[in-house]
């Protein structure tokens, strides 16, 4: 996502994901993660972000740099939406949040083992992907229009995983905490959207911008679910009987899905240098999709999103950043409001020290006052008694 328009600052890429109460930026100075905290306040970190494309130039070619940067983006973002989850919860949450299972596994078994469950746990949400956007798409093609030509096949399951998807995105959409995090995806695309323009990066300048992104993670899917079908289509019109072998034809889809992305990748490359009705048709569903992926933040969420990209576009507020990261989150909940009632005893303390020296002191100073007063009002009668 580029700033084109503002002629203070040369063009920069900017991009970023929606977490937990909380929105990641990536932009020309590095990453950051901004998270409103359960006592309200903003705090802004930088994060470590190295691309191996900076590393290996190989990884930087066309269509290969689509899958890189793609797996790059997943690994930092989940690593950025688990840290918001714990940033953006009370202990009390924490507790409740936390299963009597996961109890159990930390205290008889360690940490270690938790973390071997929690990478089970990611292994079978990759399967359940699979299964419900590779294998349910072909069967169900095959249950209803098994005799339909095969040719035809690819279109037929790609609509049934256009529906498959959109489904799942409106039956998430339900939870009150997708919803929160859609939110926080429409101020992301609004702070850019307005970056991009040039204007000063502003609540009031922010709510001016729509919450759609032509460069959005949604049209991305959408284009690689267009592609897929084009791409399909063409291998089953070369070998029409592949698909007959069932597991063959799935795993060829699943070698060919990275090949299929970077091919994604880089019409959204292009749709961001060039507008016209070649990339506005491919964009216009994802466009629509964000209508359900992403709701009209408040203010408060906006100023997340505002936090989060001046921390990567502003070197000021990078290296603010960076020294959060280094201090890391203020203490929550118990600790700090024991620290609170700490230097709350220790203000009154003060205060009351204070107060009871001025008191002293002008106890002290007062009869001093009043006696040279006297002497001098008298001076005839004080000679007097001395002699």
């Amino acid at each position: 996502m580029k700033n084109k328009n503002n002629k203070s600052c040369p063009p920069v890429s900017v991009g970023g994901q929606a977490l937990l109460e909380g929105i990641m930026m990536n932009g020309p100075l590095g990453a950051a993660m901004s998270v409103r905290l359960p006592d309200g306040t903003i705090f802004t970190q930088a994060k470590e972000y190295k691309s191996l494309r900076k590393k290996y130039k190989i990884l930087g070619i066309p269509i290969i740099r689509g899958v890189v940067t793609f797996i790059e983006s997943m690994i930092i973002g989940y690593k950025c939406l688990m840290e918001s989850a714990e940033l953006s919860m009370t202990e009390e949450e924490l507790a409740a949040e936390e299963s009597k299972f996961d109890k159990w596994i930390e205290e008889h078994l360690g940490p270690k083992m938790q973390t071997i469950v929690s990478v089970v746990g990611t292994v079978l949400g990759i399967l359940l992907s699979v299964a419900l956007f590779f294998w349910l798409p072909s069967f169900i093609a095959d249950l209803t229009l098994g005799g339909a030509d095969n040719r035809l096949m690819p279109l037929i399951e790609g609509l049934i995983r256009i529906v498959v998807f959109i489904l799942y995105i409106y039956l998430t959409s339900k939870s009150k905490y997708i919803k929160r995090v859609y939110m926080y995806h429409g101020a992301e695309h609004k702070s850019i959207l307005c970056f991009e323009s040039g204007q000063p990066l502003t609540v009031e300048n922010v709510k001016g911008f729509k919450r759609f992104h032509p460069r959005c993670g949604t049209s991305f899917i959408f284009v690689v679910l267009i592609v897929s079908i084009l791409f399909f289509t063409l291998v089953l019109a070369f070998f029409p009987d592949i698909r007959e072998y069932r597991l063959l034809w799935v795993s060829i889809r699943l070698l060919a899905t990275p090949l299929v992305m970077g091919i994604g990748y880089e019409f959204i490359r292009l749709s961001g240098k060039y507008n016209n009705p070649v990339t506005r048709f491919f964009a216009a569903p994802g466009l629509f999709m964000q209508r359900l992926t992403t709701k009209e933040p408040t203010d408060d969420i906006i100023e997340v999103g505002i936090a989060a990209l001046k921390a990567v576009t502003e070197q000021e507020a990078y290296e603010a950043a960076k020294a959060a990261a280094k201090a890391g989150p203020p203490k929550k909940n118990k600790e700090s409001e024991e620290s609170q009632a700490e230097t709350s005893a220790e203000s009154t303390e003060q205060t009351t020290d204070e107060t009871t020296e001025q008191v002293s002191e002008a106890t002290t100073e007062e009869p001093a006052e009043q006696a040279d007063a006297e002497s001098e009002a008298a001076p005839d009668e004080g000679r007097a008694d001395a002699v």
